[in-house]
């Protein structure tokens, strides 16, 4: 199925306004074919505005793979980022409310040169059962770890016992990026941090007290298994988990990149980045790209949000018929 994007527009619009990051296009690193591969982390959902030809796939009009686009200045741009992938959706068909989304891998050629893959979080049901279970058990014992306990079977962490074959699972698909698109730079994009290091914050993330350092602790060993694949496979990890210090759920609104339990149809999905969130991942795979240290301000950040929502009002004109020079790409 084919559906539009104002890629042109967007990026001239990125590239012309005023972000404190010069383009990549300036001396650094062209790409001409970018693919953004990836889960909800990736595709945004309810991150305004929506795309809404996505489907059950949930992608915003502004989540970081076009912001990253537009800053690097790629025309030939195509995002199949799918809202409850794992990896497994990268050669395999995946069912959503509102229809089929095709294998991701479908959108790789030969002259791809640029790929972005954030993926793991779903394999095996980590996200899911983290998200699902330790909100339902803080009654049971508010100022323990009851999470921790449940998913502790035999002295084993089952969930940890499952990213470590996660790991497995995303170097293969490292590996089958290379055979499909063997001249791309492969970059891993880590995730960001729901739970903050020190301190708890229940109304937004209500969790056992005990439990914030054990969700954290997983979202450690997820980013270590995401980091160990692209190690392992030549390919490139983009820090999140480090650079989101102060930016989590529990961080002053403006401030979180995360949601925290709560849904908000114009915002984000709960536990999932927000556009500052976005704007910061944008910002550190652009510096991955182009070579510049790891951190994020807070004047980067807001100059990449702000980027997002112009964005997000450039690709609704075009949508409404009031533009040009559309690029039509295949998912």
């Amino acid at each position: 199925m084919k559906f539009h994007r104002a890629i042109a527009a967007v990026t001239g619009l990125l590239l012309t306004t005023a972000l404190t990051v010069a383009p990549a296009t300036a001396g650094g690193p062209q790409y001409r074919e970018y693919v953004a591969l990836g889960d909800s982390y990736t595709s945004a959902p309810f991150v305004p505005i929506p795309d809404l030809l996505s489907l059950g796939c949930a992608r915003s009009y502004s989540n970081y793979p076009k912001l990253v686009a537009g800053a690097l200045g790629i025309y030939h741009f195509t995002d199949v980022s799918c809202g409850g992938a794992d990896t497994t959706h990268m050669l395999n068909p995946q069912s959503t409310v509102l229809g089929t989304a095709r294998p991701q891998f479908d959108a790789l050629t030969p002259e791809t040169d640029l790929v972005t893959l954030g993926i793991g979080g779903n394999d095996f049901g980590v996200f899911g059962s983290i998200i699902g279970t330790c909100p339902g058990l803080r009654a049971s014992d508010p100022t323990g770890a009851p999470c921790k306990a449940h998913f502790t079977v035999d002295g084993v962490d089952t969930l940890k016992a499952k990213i470590a074959q996660t790991q497995t699972r995303i170097a293969t698909v490292v590996q089958g990026i290379k055979q499909r698109s063997p001249q791309a730079t492969i970059l891993l994009v880590g995730y960001p941090k729901i739970a903050p290091e020190h301190g708890t914050c229940p109304d937004i993330l209500p969790f056992a007290d005990g439990d914030y350092s054990y969700l954290y602790s997983i979202e450690q060993t997820l980013n270590a298994a995401v980091s160990n694949a692209a190690a392992a496979t030549g390919a490139t990890y983009v820090d999140t988990f480090g650079p989101s210090t102060g930016h989590d759920a529990c961080a002053p609104d403006g401030v979180a990149w995360i949601q925290g339990k709560d849904l908000n149809l114009l915002r984000a999905a709960n536990y999932h980045p927000r556009y500052e969130g976005q704007a910061g991942v944008a910002s550190l795979t652009f510096k991955k790209l182009t070579g510049k240290p790891a951190t994020v301000t807070a004047s980067e950040q807001a100059a990449w949000a702000a980027k997002g929502r112009e964005l997000t009002k450039q690709a609704a004109t075009f949508d409404r018929g009031g533009g040009a020079g559309k690029e039509s790409v295949e998912p």
